[in-house]
């Protein structure tokens, strides 16, 4: 499906505002260039009558001697007039298919009513000959068929006038409009075409000051899943802007409460459980039953696992650690080497292309835990390493029995565990996946599960390269 709209506020905004000025700007061009012309033509009519009706009136006092000398000195230019024959068909000068209306009504108010009138308006193009008016030429005596546009003159054509003189004798007058009157007034395009770049200019600007608090909102609200203790946004602009600024940080302030809440509650009790379970440990040494002795110091050592691997998790979540250049590729292999002087088989595929801006001890205990998870439920661990301008992938698959597809997300949550292959008989507190995800998050990234074509448990481990400062 094509897309009509931008897929950003700021693009819609533009192109909404942009659109609506563009017509509004067209549409007030094209009733500014008519207004202009139908004002020319009134212009250009009113004169064209009152200076036949004058030459008219003057003919009508002189003979017809004088009029003969007199005619050559009042044709000049674009304007002639002549001696001429009656028309041939006596039709209603008043008919309505006369075509120029507003100049005949003109001509009428200048000559008289009573006065015989024939008025037509000629295509441009037409010529005439300096004796009778009798237009020659690519449209000769082609008269226009309907009223043309403002006011009936046709652009840059002619008009010819035959009327009756006191005496009986008929005389034309014909007068060509000059190109030049209907030319596009480039003062006027200029201007509009001004106007139209300084709207275009200041929509931009107006919908960047309009969008722009919006995309500063959208960074901090991802910068604060990266860092819960970000600096607060600055609480200026206009009132809705401001209120918005101080929505945002009140909520950034009452998340930072609860998690130290939380953090500190927890880490509370986790520390109080060491004291009880030291003393059960000494009191399990006093049991002369060895396989009730065994039995009760299993517990425990796995009670005092689940404490300890709270408080990491604890730990975690409140680390503050600075953001460098890390050598991925050295990070794995160093991995790989303390997996193996365990006795653990981890295989490494591909390479990172450059450093990657991490945090060096968060992003090792990541990458850690998917490794662990592979060895003890997969026996192995092959990592997978892809790298582009866009992302850096890292993929750690095993050869275990997989999770089922309805558990992938569920096993994320802290301290959930499966039933089968996955007991705490074979180590873990459950909390190691959701360790990676959060540092996987907080680095802009992302961690998913999968199930392998092939079998066995693949952890994708997505990080941004375009990532922003954490």
């Amino acid at each position: 499906m094509i897309r009509v709209l931008p897929s950003t506020l700021t693009g819609r905004l533009a192109l909404i505002l942009l659109g609506g000025l563009l017509a509004a700007q067209l549409l007030g061009a094209a009733i500014l260039l008519s207004d202009r012309a139908s004002a020319i033509y009134e212009t250009s009519g009113m004169h064209a009558a009152q200076r036949i009706g004058g030459i008219v009136h003057l003919l009508d006092t002189l003979n017809a001697e004088q009029r003969r000398l007199i005619l050559p000195a009042l044709s000049t230019g674009g304007f002639r007039v002549a001696l001429t024959q009656p028309p041939k068909t006596e039709t209603s000068l008043d008919d309505e298919s006369i075509p120029s209306t507003r100049l005949h009504a003109m001509l009428r108010n200048a000559l008289g009513a009573d006065r015989a009138l024939r008025v037509a308006v000629l295509a441009s193009g037409a010529e005439f000959t300096e004796g009778p008016m009798t237009p020659r030429g690519p449209h000769a005596g082609m008269m226009m068929q309907h009223a043309p546009p403002f006011g009936g003159m046709p652009l840059g054509g002619a008009f010819s006038v035959r009327t009756q003189l006191l005496d009986g004798q008929w005389v034309s007058i014909a007068q060509r409009l000059p190109d030049e009157s209907f030319a596009w007034p480039r003062k006027i395009l200029v201007t509009l075409g001004v106007l139209l770049v300084s709207v275009i200019v200041l929509s931009l600007i107006a919908v960047r000051l309009v969008t722009r608090p919006l995309a500063v909102l959208g960074r901090a609200a991802e910068d604060l899943g990266r860092d819960i203790e970000r600096p607060p946004l600055i609480e200026s602009g206009s009132a809705e802007v401001r209120r918005t600024a101080k929505a945002f940080n009140t909520m950034q302030a009452r998340l930072v409460r609860f998690l130290r809440d939380r953090a500190q509650m927890l880490a509370a009790v986790s520390h109080d459980l060491k004291t009880p379970i030291t003393r059960l440990r000494l009191r399990a040494e006093l049991i002369d039953d060895p396989a009730l002795k065994e039995k009760v110091v299993h517990d425990l050592e796995e009670m005092e696992g689940m404490t300890r691997a709270a408080l990491d998790f604890l730990r975690n979540a409140s680390a503050h650690e600075a953001a460098q250049p890390l050598d991925v590729n050295a990070l794995l292999e160093s991995l790989q080497a303390d997996a193996e002087s365990m006795g653990r088989e981890v295989q490494i595929e591909g390479a990172a292309a450059a450093p990657y801006p991490a945090r060096p001890l968060a992003l090792r205990r990541c990458v850690g835990n998917l490794i662990d998870n592979a060895v003890r439920y997969g026996k192995r661990a092959r990592l997978r390493v892809r790298d582009d301008a866009q992302r850096l992938e890292i993929v750690v698959a095993d050869d275990g029995p997989g999770i089922p597809a309805d558990k992938l997300e569920q096993v994320f949550e802290p301290f959930f565990r499966l039933d089968i292959s996955r007991s705490r008989e074979s180590g873990g507190a459950g909390l190691g996946l959701s360790i990676a995800r959060d540092i996987a998050r907080a680095h802009g990234g992302s961690l998913e599960l999968r199930n392998g074509s092939q079998g066995g448990l693949e952890a994708a481990l997505t990080l941004p390269r375009l990532c922003p400062d954490l």
